[in-house]
């Protein structure tokens, strides 16, 4: 079992950055590939930006590239959201996700075993 806490939402001014970290409980974390997710009113959640066990390989959706960086401390079970120059279309509840299935990086909400109860984040334009 993992158990998944996320922090670092907040209100922000559109062109603001945020870094939202997410804090496991696992004693393995490394064994674990994480995700972000994020969902908003109305909207399915989506795949925001994956890293795999050693953090060497990471992927994102075309929306956030360039602005949002993933990054993970192994030594520090925690993995981070870097989130700059942010827009109005980036407000949502941010998830954290664990999985140990085969594979670098998942970017189906699907492959997820685990996840954290999430954190709001809301641009203002």
């Amino acid at each position: 079992q993992v158990q998944l806490v996320e922090s670092g939402g907040g209100l922000v001014q559109a062109g603001d950055s945020l870094r939202l970290s997410c804090a496991a409980s696992a004693r393995t974390f490394s064994s674990y590939a994480m995700g972000w997710f994020r969902q908003a009113p109305g909207k399915e959640r989506e795949v925001v930006a994956t890293i795999s066990r050693t953090g060497i390989i990471t992927d994102y959706a075309a929306s956030v590239k360039g602005r949002f960086t993933i990054s993970r401390d192994n030594a520090e079970n925690t993995v981070y959201l870097q989130m700059n120059s942010l827009k109005p279309e980036d407000t949502a509840v941010y998830y954290c996700a664990a999985t140990r299935s085969y594979g670098a990086t998942h970017s189906s909400r699907y492959e997820y075993e685990y996840w954290g109860q999430g954190t709001q984040v809301t641009v203002s334009s």
